[in-house]
């Protein structure tokens, strides 16, 4: 569910209206709601709450520190995927005993420094990351905490770039490996194997791949069961979707009801690693309509946010609401808002109706999560300030880049 609402035909985010954050603030401008990103972390505690349980938050879907903040203040683990992202996180005062290690790429100083922050547990992605992790462990006399990502081959019906539990994605070992992979690492002195994995993509909008990825590993759980291996934790990964266009999404309550009745039975504790359910809806993109443009086939609204700022629509084609900030009397025409990189893949939005003027504010929807955080700075453009609303309050958590800062680091010969 959005966070914006309309109050006398001004668009609000909680209590602030948006165009008093553009008068602030300026544009282009990330805003998102700290009252939407608590109800929807949450609603996953609550509605777990009757088994065992570890909320890992995706960090790499939005990894401002003010965010990471508040869901260390919940309580909340943290799902990462880079050294960064670990530092970040300790950064916002997260707790390093309650981080998951994922990504198939870990680099050897990468895992040294996770191990030396003691974090609670590393997701392993092949059997040479497993040697790895098994060497580095030992040379620092430590026994760590590993969980096995397995692939299982399913198909989570979503986009091509997000699927990552097809066996042709790079992700997680094959699944008729799964069993012989766990044997072997259940014998390196310095690895402890907890548990199994999986994580099949992102944005799904049904819960029947889930169902079967959880089939699917608790019987693996059972064949180890059977060989002497007894495992603590089931890591169901993330990927619960959210409402962009006209989706029906699986509420938080019923996706936590599915795991709730098929692991009950089980002496696991279930860790799940949410990201855009938990902040996707939690954020907009404020930006400003800079020239009003009508061509023969199209008419254009060229904004002052750009595929730079927003990568979505032109990566996944990714469809989001884009509404007027201030409603106002006047004949709807039909737009594509563009932005102002030079590419023609630069659009955030294709023939939206809307009754526009050069001037106007426009309010990008459901942006907080792979917004920011796959910014980046083409074309020389500064990345956008970050603010969250509490209430009627509204805090910078993010200043805007200086256009210096973007060479800072460059040197000339």
């Amino acid at each position: 569910m959005t966070c914006l609402h309309y109050r006398d035909n001004t668009l609000f985010v909680e209590d602030v209206a948006l165009s008093k954050v553009a008068t602030k603030f300026d544009t282009p401008c990330y805003v998102y709601s700290r009252g939407a990103i608590e109800t929807n972390w949450r609603a996953f505690d609550d509605a777990l709450k009757s088994i065992p349980h570890r909320i890992c938050y995706a960090v790499k879907a939005n990894s401002n520190l003010s965010i990471l903040n508040l869901l260390a203040e919940l309580q909340s683990g943290f799902d990462i995927v880079s050294v960064g992202e670990l530092e970040r996180v300790l950064a916002a005062g997260g707790d390093a005993s309650k981080i998951i290690f994922s990504g198939v790429g870990k680099k050897k100083d990468e895992i040294r420094h996770a191990i030396e922050k003691n974090i609670f547990c590393f997701n392993i992605e092949s059997a040479t990351e497993a040697a790895r992790i098994q060497e580095i462990a030992q040379a620092l006399n430590k026994k760590v905490n590993v969980s096995l990502r397995i692939n299982p081959d399913i198909d989570a019906k979503t986009h091509a770039y997000i699927s990552t539990g097809l066996s042709e994605n790079k992700f997680g070992v094959a699944s008729q490996d799964a069993i012989s992979m766990c044997q072997h690492i259940a014998a390196m002195p310095s690895l402890n194997l907890i548990g199994i994995a999986c994580h099949i993509g992102s944005q799904i909008t049904d819960l029947a791949p889930f169902q079967v990825a959880l089939d699917f590993l608790f019987v693996t759980y059972e064949e180890l069961k059977q060989l002497g291996i007894q495992l603590k934790t089931i890591n169901v990964g993330g990927g619960l979707g959210i409402s962009y266009q006209q989706e029906q999404t699986p509420a938080i309550a019923d996706y936590a009801k599915m795991l709730t009745q098929k692991t009950s039975q089980y002496p696991v504790e279930i860790i799940i690693e949410p990201g855009r359910a938990i902040i996707g809806n939690a954020g907009v993109l404020l930006t400003r309509v800079e020239y009003i443009k009508h061509g023969q086939h199209k008419n254009f609204a060229i904004v002052d946010a750009g595929m730079n700022d927003l990568m979505r629509p032109a990566l996944y084609q990714a469809w989001q609401h884009i509404l007027a900030v201030n409603l106002h009397a006047g004949k709807k025409t039909t737009y594509d808002i563009v932005g102002p990189v030079c590419e023609s893949s630069d659009f955030l939005g294709k023939e939206r109706d809307l009754a526009l003027a050069e001037g106007d504010l426009l309010a990008i929807d459901s942006a907080g999560a792979y917004g920011f955080s796959m910014s980046s700075n083409y074309n020389t453009r500064p990345r956008s300030a970050e603010v969250l609303i509490e209430g009627d309050k509204m805090k910078l958590v993010r200043k805007r880049e200086e256009i210096q800062e973007l060479f800072s680091n460059e040197l000339q010969f």
